[in-house]
């Protein structure tokens, strides 16, 4: 085997093992394979649709993508509730959406949303887990079934019907430990929501348009807001893998294809509507986590 072989080898490995510890605690626990995903309620069968933002912006619904900006807007519109609370379902079908944002941008930053995957399976298992849910206890019926999106959306309407609520039982049960890693909800969804802190900045600086100077490339993008989010909870090792994953991003013209858009001003409008949802979604769950003192939990 050449030099050049040994060292291409030797960064596919690097990346693999890289995405196994993107958030922190990464494959920690074994799991096995689950119910996945939250099912649509929004359906788009129509090329033409299009989701009126305010007065001057369009989202278009892409035809032949798997990634959809309107259906994660969507979402994360639908995320926030009184009180400075957010609901676990459309929640994690946001996350859905940005795994598959994740996936549009090539097999390397594809690892990454592996890992994501990992996470959201793990919350929706003690959602739908009748020794979590106490209406399930009362009436075995409304337990989830595979095939039933009915079902599936019962299972969320109670422990873990929102981030406060899922926070109030788990401590409640003392499934949150705060010396050791434990399987917990909490201790799950605050790996989600360091990297919806990076995903959040690495949008935000996608939408900036320059007054003067060239467009920055969205691997230096996504590299910087790496650095100011993600990157605080990693090792030296796994922020030098992160390095050559980010090197991978395609260029700028692929995001306007993956939103849909002509050119930048177009991305700008977009992408700040999709931004502000998400700050919302990240302040509530921030602040829910702060109170509690699990900000920093292991």
């Amino acid at each position: 085997m050449g030099v050049k072989s040994k060292a291409a080898l030797a960064i596919v490995v690097l990346l693999l093992f890289f995405g196994s510890l993107w958030l922190q605690g990464g494959l920690d626990y074994h799991w096995d394979s689950c119910i996945k995903g939250y099912n649509k309620l929004h359906h788009l069968s129509n090329s033409s649709e299009a989701t009126v933002l305010d007065d001057s912006v369009l989202i278009k619904v892409c035809p032949g993508q798997t990634f959809q900006v309107s259906l994660l807007l969507s979402h994360l519109q639908a995320g926030p509730a009184d009180p400075s609370d957010v609901l676990l379902k459309p929640y994690l079908a946001s996350w859905d959406e940005l795994v598959r944002f994740m996936e549009a941008l090539g097999p390397m930053v594809g690892l990454i949303s592996k890992e994501i995957e990992t996470k959201t399976t793990i919350i929706r298992q003690l959602a739908w887990s009748p020794d979590d849910n106490p209406e399930a206890e009362l009436n075995p019926e409304i337990l989830p079934m595979k095939t039933s999106a009915q079902q599936k959306d019962r299972a969320h309407t109670s422990a873990y019907r929102s981030v406060r609520s899922m926070i109030r039982v788990e401590l409640e049960k003392d499934m949150v430990d705060f010396d050791q890693q434990t399987d917990s909800g909490c201790r799950t969804l605050l790996r989600l929501h360091r990297a919806l802190l990076w995903l959040k900045l690495f949008l935000e600086k996608l939408a900036v348009s320059p007054v003067t100077g060239r467009l920055r490339s969205p691997s230096d993008l996504c590299r910087e807001a790496y650095q100011k989010s993600l990157a605080n909870h990693h090792t030296w090792f796994v922020r030098r893998a992160a390095e050559l994953a980010f090197i991978a991003l395609p260029e700028r013209k692929f995001f306007f294809k993956l939103v849909c858009v002509q050119d930048q001003d177009e991305l700008s409008m977009v992408l700040t509507k999709v931004v502000r949802a998400l700050e919302e979604v990240y302040n509530r769950t921030q602040i829910a986590l702060e109170e509690h003192g699990m900000l920093d939990l292991p």
